[in-house]
């Protein structure tokens, strides 16, 4: 897909929004962001439907963990479609078929006739995450005006953990008007189907909003509507900025760009260029060390230590709480002290919480349910987990991807390295239950390896970006 990448080089024709406008602009970049939020929700809501779908369908942790992780494949399709489709029909139309996906997920996931079409509305939604996880962050990009892009630019990331914190806070209001109980019945339908079938308000409410925003100038200009460009660079950038010369900027960058493919990431000896597979031992560590376990799993994780099925859901809210914090913080810092340093503290921080965690779950229980000293370590530890990887990895693994890549194999690159991410969450979302089932300690002593080997690759591979110039990655 075609995108003007942040901080991609002068522009001179530019210049900062005006304050009439800037309202405006925030106004778009929120509604572009709705993808953003839903991503996350969608992502998010099945923690709240894993036990009752595993009582439902009388299912053991094998076949349930496929049908949590198969959504996963749904967005790995969606994520390497996003851009042909949107360079072909526009970033406006992309965007409503996925609010269009999403809802159709929603609706099918609330009302499904077995476990195999249940399975089916995950990959749509998935196809939809996908879809939106590319779409929202390009569109933004090629709307936002160039003195505001970074800090428009991260509105999708806050709608992302936005979106998990919300789920988890309705899954937890569902589940008190169901009295405790997941499969409880409300108007019909049990207390999971509302979950998942709530999603159908933002999914909507996405779709109402994308026929509200313009399209992407940068898009417009693509397919010869040149006058129509011209009068969205005004809207989005006021009456001060030189549009001819704006327009001619995007033109020539258009003309100028290269078409990175597949072959360009060869290298002569290890398959990839070693900044290729840099990129890629990123995606995969930020999902090898369990971030998504505390996500997908959590209520079904503090159940299985005797947690109360309603206070299980209360701690899942909290820990999305801790997410939205430690991605504020890691806004604020990323351009201050450096990507590289904020990714080495977040690893330290990572491993010891998990080494905590698979301490406390080595004790046994009592009564079904951690002795009062582990239980308390295993929610500490929980939350700090989720707080060092917010603040770290959440989003400095993006930021990275976005800026390492030499500018002739960025967008190829990129491809691969998203494509690895998926793969690994897949691993790490369908092996959980059986290495639960396992020992629920030996699992997250691997994931503390995973966060204390990510130490020394980042100290002996990733080179600090912070303040280069796209052109001068090589």
């Amino acid at each position: 897909m075609t995108s003007t990448s942040p901080g991609s080089g002068p522009e001179s024709g530019a210049r900062s929004a005006h304050p009439d406008h800037l309202g405006h602009v925030i106004f778009i970049t929120a509604a572009a962001a709705m993808g953003g939020f839903l991503f996350g929700y969608d992502s998010s809501v099945i923690n709240g439907a894993v036990e009752a779908i595993r009582h439902r369908y009388d299912i053991g942790s094998g076949t349930l963990a496929q049908v949590i992780a198969i959504a996963l494949i749904g967005c790995a399709i969606g994520a390497a479609t996003a851009g042909r489709i949107a360079d072909r029909i526009g970033r406006i139309r992309c965007m409503q078929i996925a609010a269009v996906l999403f809802t159709i997920s929603a609706v099918g996931s609330a009302l499904p006739f077995a476990l195999w079409d249940l399975a089916i509305w995950r990959i749509i939604g998935g196809f939809a995450i996908g879809m939106a996880s590319v779409i929202g962050p390009a569109y933004i990009a090629e709307v936002s005006p160039p003195a505001y892009r970074g800090r428009l630019g991260s509105f999708q990331q806050a709608a992302i953990v936005i979106g998990i914190a919300i789920s988890q806070l309705v899954n937890y209001g569902i589940l008190q008007i169901a009295d405790g109980d997941q499969r409880g019945k409300i108007g019909g339908l049990e207390a999971w189907q509302w979950m998942l079938g709530v999603m159908v308000v933002p999914a909507v409410l996405y779709g109402l909003l994308s026929f509200a925003i313009p399209e992407s100038p940068r898009f417009l200009l693509s397919v010869g509507k040149r006058e129509r460009a011209r009068e969205i660079l005004e809207e989005v950038e006021g009456k001060g900025v030189d549009l001819d010369a704006r327009v001619e900027e995007i033109e020539t960058a258009m003309r100028r760009e290269h078409k990175s493919t597949f072959k360009d990431l060869l290298g002569s000896r290890f398959g990839f260029l070693p900044i290729v597979w840099v990129g890629i031992g990123l995606s995969v560590f930020q999902q090898l060390v369990g971030i998504n376990v505390a996500f997908y799993y959590s209520a079904t994780l503090w159940q299985s230590v005797g947690i109360d099925p309603t206070d299980s859901f209360f701690w899942s809210f909290t820990t999305s709480i801790i997410n939205i914090i430690g991605t504020v913080i890691a806004m604020i810092l990323v351009d201050r002290v450096g990507r590289r340093p904020l990714a080495l503290v977040g690893s330290c921080g990572m491993a010891v919480a998990l080494a905590f965690e698979a301490w406390a779950f080595s004790a046994a229980l009592v009564d079904g349910k951690l002795p009062t000293a582990q239980g308390a370590v295993a929610l500490v530890a929980a939350h700090v987990f989720v707080l060092f990887f917010a603040l770290s990895w959440g989003v400095v693994v993006w930021v990275f991807l976005g800026e390492m890549f030499p500018n002739r194999i960025r967008a190829a690159a990129l491809g691969v390295a998203a494509s690895a991410q998926w793969i690994a969450n897949w691993a790490i979302t369908a092996s959980f239950p059986s290495l639960a089932d396992w020992n629920l300690s030996g699992t997250y002593i691997i994931y503390a390896c995973f966060a204390t080997l990510s130490i020394p690759f980042v100290l002996k591979f990733v080179k600090e970006t912070k303040g280069k110039a796209l052109e001068e990655m090589g």
